[in-house]
């Protein structure tokens, strides 16, 4: 009983004498120093430049193959993040050197700070890291088999593959509703339509991420779900009251931030009932301090969209305005996917106006604080990814062979049936099948189990000029046929299927990526949904149809 006091005694003496720390401004620091991280953090950053505070808070990204000098240079001067966009990443070896690179630049620095290196690796159509990397099912077909383990377990295993390559940062999850069925730019990117069920699978999904190493980033704040518009190219308006906003957008972002999300990215996305002056989220205190930090209470890292993309410009006028906007609403981490030159304006302005405006200074200053500590938190935690990966190694972790057949066990959860009238297909009552579509895995599974068959193909991003073709030619071949199984996941494939009813053969559709094409498909005699183009969906498509097992899903909004 003594033995046990005196190490109780002990613990809070420690906890005393750490809560006490103070880091003498004569004392050298650096990243790396034992010291609690909010105390190591402040006193890095008063000991900070005004550009090496500025520095910290910015991301950039780089086009080529590998970095090129202009980022060296930056990381050099002090840059706090890089992102690895989808242009660079086919030889995933090469991107593991590139990060080593970048890490072994950026620790040369006066207090040795790591990078974030972060990517949009949401599974389904968003992977921005290709190469060996798995192309999953994705969120709505997460959202579609509903469980909480299917999210946590595709998270896990995403993030087991690019922590592999030195990413450290995943913006994911994404859990904007699928509200606005016209909407290409989230679509099943989408865990559905109901607000609390994005919510636990988005929840899940960021306690996956963080069990395999990787930080998650929940996005869009406050919800890209009600507009088909890009905020690439335009900025969206969601016009919808406060009330609504509360009870539908909010609620997913709420059940995160209540388990302690580490990140969100607020979206470039006006919202004129609630902000009268029609402010992009991403560019407004209203939204990203006042709301997000002081009513809901997020205590994490808020971090940009892309601040090249045209929602965000074209409201401030210019880039450097922009972000300066970004900074001032509450921002710790502005992001460009372009490398800005090093006397740009989006630096030098800020940097400026950084020694004229002490509250500008303050709020760049608590930025970089809120960074470092949230980079010293992650890299003495125990489970960071690796600051130097070797590329030599990436083979025994990418592809990520436990992920492989979790996909398509998750896959086979999530295919659903919109219609059904003569499932499951015997392939020997079958026919004579034809195969319209233009997937590879699609045919190959396809024939495996009906070996009377043949193909209709045309290429996946399908013109109008291609479309009228296949409309004008199919009929040739169509008519020799049983049975017809079609890939449907646009307005064009689903005009080829549309055209095929005048034949009136048997015909099974297979919808997948915009599950809204196949709508107005419901003379077709069945419809399995299966949400994405991965070749784990291709195989639950076609055991679904023939039986292979039950079908349990169910389509993750309302018609």
């Amino acid at each position: 009983m003594k033995k046990f006091f005196c190490i109780v005694c002990a613990f809070f003496l420690c906890a005393s004498f750490f809560a006490e720390v103070q880091i003498n401004l004569n004392q050298e620091v650096d990243f790396w120093s034992e010291y609690p991280s909010d105390k190591l953090a402040k006193a890095i950053t008063d000991r900070m430049t005004d550009e090496e505070l500025l520095s910290q808070i910015l991301m950039f990204g780089w086009a080529g193959a590998e970095p090129n000098q202009l980022l060296f240079d930056w990381v050099s001067r002090g840059l706090g993040s890089v992102k690895v966009f989808g242009w660079n990443t086919d030889d995933i070896k090469l991107v593991a050197k590139s990060i080593t690179n970048l890490q072994k630049r950026s620790v040369t620095g006066r207090f040795r700070i790591p990078l974030f290196v972060a990517t949009d690796q949401e599974g389904g159509w968003i992977r921005h890291v290709k190469g060996e990397t798995l192309i999953t099912p994705g969120n709505m077909a997460i959202g579609s088999s509903g469980y909480p383990a299917d999210s946590w377990y595709s998270a896990f295993y995403i993030s087991r593959e690019i922590k592999a390559l030195g990413i450290n940062m995943n913006f994911a999850p994404t859990v904007d509703l699928f509200t606005d069925h016209d909407s290409t730019i989230i679509g099943t990117r989408s865990f559905g339509d109901n607000p609390e069920k994005a919510g636990i699978l988005g929840a899940a999904w960021a306690s996956g991420s963080e069990a395999a190493g990787v930080i998650p980033t929940v996005k869009h704040f406050p919800g890209h779900g009600d507009t088909s518009y890009d905020s690439h190219i335009n900025l969206p308006e969601i016009d919808v009251d406060f009330d609504t906003f509360t009870k539908r957008e909010l609620v997913p972002f709420m059940y995160l931030i209540k388990q302690k999300v580490p990140a969100v990215m607020s979206g470039h996305l006006s919202f004129p009932k609630i902000d009268p002056t029609g402010t992009p989220a991403s560019l407004s205190k209203y939204f990203l301090t006042d709301l997000l930090r002081g009513q809901l209470g997020f205590e994490g890292l808020i971090i940009t969209d892309d601040m090249m993309m045209n929602g965000a410009t074209m409201f401030a006028g210019s880039l450097s305005a922009a972000f300066k906007m970004a900074i001032e609403a509450g921002n710790d981490i502005v992001i460009s996917s372009k490398c800005a030159k090093l006397q740009e304006a989006l630096w030098v302005n800020n940097l400026n106006l950084m020694g004229r405006d002490s509250e500008f200074h303050a709020r760049v200053k608590d930025a970089a604080y809120r960074v470092i500590k949230a980079k010293l938190d992650y890299f003495k935690g125990g489970n960071a990814a690796p600051l130097y990966p070797d590329p030599n190694s990436i083979a025994k972790f990418v592809p990520d062979r436990d992920g492989q057949k979790f996909f398509l066990e998750q896959a086979c959860r999530s295919v659903a049936v919109e219609k059904q009238t003569s499932l499951p297909l015997d392939p020997a009552s079958a026919g004579k099948v034809l195969f319209v579509g233009s997937l590879p895995k699609f045919f190959q599974e396809g024939k495996k189990r009906f070996k009377e068959s043949g193909e209709f193909s045309f290429t996946y991003e399908i013109g109008p000029n291609e479309t009228q073709w296949v409309v004008d030619n199919i009929g040739k071949l169509a008519g020799g046929y049983d049975t017809l199984i079609v890939l449907v996941y646009n307005e064009r494939t689903a005009r080829i299927a549309q055209w095929l009813k005048q034949y009136g053969k048997r015909t099974v559709i297979f919808s997948i990526m915009t599950p809204t094409a196949s709508f107005g498909l419901d003379w077709a005699d069945d419809i399995l949904v299966g949400y994405s183009y991965s070749n784990y969906t291709m195989q639950a498509l076609f055991g679904a149809l023939c039986g292979e097992y039950q079908i349990r899903g169910t389509v993750p909004f309302k018609n």
